[in-house]
C-alpha cells in the first residue's frame, strides 16, 4: 500500500503520521520531544525503527511532508524524512501555494500547523470553523467555509500551567491532566487537577464564545484537535467534534497537492 510521511514539528513535541496518499486517513502515529536534541543519524534510526512497527508491512512511504514551528530543527527532521521517503519530501509554509487564503497583517508569519489547519478544515467541513489546536499553545484559528484564515487567538498551553504550579511552589506536586472526579478537590493534587482542567475547559467555551460575537458567523463549527484534545474536547459546551489528528490531516491533503503541482 503507498502511502505518506507527515511530520508536525511543535515545541514540545514532534508528531510523525503515517496516512494514506490522499490525507483522508491517519494509519499510525507516534510522540517524540522536540527538545531532545537529536543529529539527522538520530532521527533516521528512530523513524527506521518507529516505521519497521508499521501497520501495513511492506508498503512504500512515496512522499514527506513537514510542517514544523521550530525552526532550528526543521532542515534536520526533514532531511531524515528524505533517507526513508521513496520520493521528496514538501516543507509546508506560508509560500507554499496551498487552495487557501491567509486574510492577515502578517501572513508569512502564520504557523505551518494553523495552515493545514485552515486547509484541512475547508477540505474536510466546508463550513465556517474554529480549529481549537489544544497543544503546548492553546490556538484558536478562524476559518471560513471558503478556507479564509481570518486570524484567531493564542493562549498559554495547559501543559504550562501545571509546568509554572509544580516549578513555581514548592508544596505543590506536579500532576497528570485528567477529567477530575469532583470540582471540588479533597487533596492537593485533585483541586490542581480540578483547577486547570476546568480553567482549560471554560477558557475554551468563554473564548468561542467572544470569537462567535465578534465574528457573527451563521453556522459555525467549532472543533478541538492537538494532544489534549481527546481530555477537554468533550467536556467543553461549544465543541462539537473532537478529531485529535486534524493537523496530520491537513499535512497529508497538503502534500497531495503539493505532489499534484509538481
Amino acid at each position: 500500500m503507498d502511502c505518506q510521511l507527515v511530520a508536525d514539528v511543535g515545541n514540545t513535541e514532534t508528531v510523525f503520521g503515517l496516512l494514506d496518499l490522499s490525507g483522508d486517513e491517519v494509519m499510525e502515529t507516534w510522540r517524540v520531544s522536540t527538545r531532545a536534541p537529536r543529529t539527522p543519524a538520530e532521527y533516521r534510526v528512530l523513524l527506521n525503527a518507529l516505521l519497521a512497527m508499521q501497520p501495513v508491512p511492506g508498503s512504500t512511504i512515496r512522499r514527506g511532508v513537514i510542517g514544523s514551528v521550530v525552526p532550528s530543527v526543521t532542515r534536520t527532521v526533514a532531511d531524515a524524512m528524505a533517507s526513508v521517503v521513496d520520493g521528496a519530501v514538501f516543507e509546508v509554509n506560508a509560500t507554499s501555494g496551498l487552495p487557501i487564503e491567509l486574510d492577515v497583517e502578517e501572513p508569512l508569519t502564520v504557523g505551518a500547523d494553523r495552515i493545514v489547519n485552515t486547509l484541512a478544515a475547508k477540505t474536510r467541513f466546508g463550513r465556517d470553523t474554529v480549529a481549537v489546536d489544544l497543544g503546548t499553545a492553546t490556538t484558536f484559528d478562524c476559518i471560513t467555509a471558503e478556507g479564509v484564515f481570518r486570524g484567531g487567538v493564542i493562549a498559554p498551553g495547559l501543559s504550562a500551567g501545571l509546568d509554572w504550579l509544580a516549578r513555581s511552589t514548592a508544596k505543590l506536586p506536579r500532576v497528570d491532566l485528567v477529567p477530575p472526579e469532583a470540582v471540588i478537590g479533597r487533596r492537593t493534587e485533585t483541586c490542581i487537577q480540578s483547577g486547570v482542567f476546568y480553567s482549560a475547559v471554560d477558557a475554551v467555551d468563554g473564548i468561542v464564545a467572544r470569537i462567535r460575537a465578534s465574528w457573527r458567523p451563521e453556522n459555525l463549527l467549532v472543533v478541538a484537535t492537538g494532544g489534549f484534545a481527546p481530555v477537554i474536547g468533550p467536556h467543553a459546551a461549544s465543541v462539537e467534534r473532537v478529531e485529535p489528528y486534524l493537523t496530520l490531516q491537513g499535512l497529508g491533503i497538503a502534500g497531495a497537492h503539493l505532489a499534484g503541482a509538481g
